[in-house]
């Protein structure tokens, strides 16, 4: 099942801080983004969409290195998408929510569909950033960032697409 996901197709070699340190500043700026990925591709197209790849619970197997980012739990909702700037895929996200996170008003994030991401979680004061992590896919840029939400975990990675504004 692991196979069947939009970011295993080129492992990622994730960048010391020594090491994006090199960064050209203006990639190093798209990627320590702390807002809305979102509302900033916003500024760049007249229209943001999101096409759902996969949404379904997985096992702590199917983590692969993400399990050390995370709490063990016994399953975990599993969210990966294709994000359009007016109709160009501009991003891979793929999000990984522990069940526990799941609780309350957050057990919404199961049913966010075609909304990004980035429209629920910053949409109230409820979400904090513990660290992004750059790396690099082939040579496509990624970051990935522990949110929490309500102080409750989640995981997610975004790898910027070519035609993706980053590379402008």
């Amino acid at each position: 099942m692991a196979d069947d996901t939009i970011l295993n197709s080129t492992p990622i070699h994730w960048l010391s801080p020594n090491e994006t340190d090199l960064l050209p500043g203006s990639v190093l700026d798209w990627l320590m983004e702390v807002g809305s990925m979102t509302r900033r591709f916003e500024q760049h197209c007249q229209h943001v969409s999101v096409a759902p790849f996969r949404e379904n619970f997985i096992t702590l197997e199917e983590l692969n290195g993400e399990s050390e980012h995370l709490p063990v739990s016994e399953k975990y909702w599993l969210r990966e998408i294709v994000l359009y700037g007016d109709n160009v895929p501009w991003l891979l996200g793929r999000t990984v929510i522990p069940e526990e996170t799941l609780t309350g008003p957050d057990k919404k994030l199961v049913d966010v569909g075609t909304v990004p991401l980035g429209r629920y979680l910053f949409s109230g004061n409820n979400l904090t950033r513990d660290y992004i992590q750059i790396g690099r896919q082939g040579g496509r840029w990624v970051r990935r960032s522990l949110l929490r939400l309500s102080g409750k975990p989640l995981l997610l990675t975004e790898v910027f697409l070519p035609n993706s504004p980053v590379y402008k």
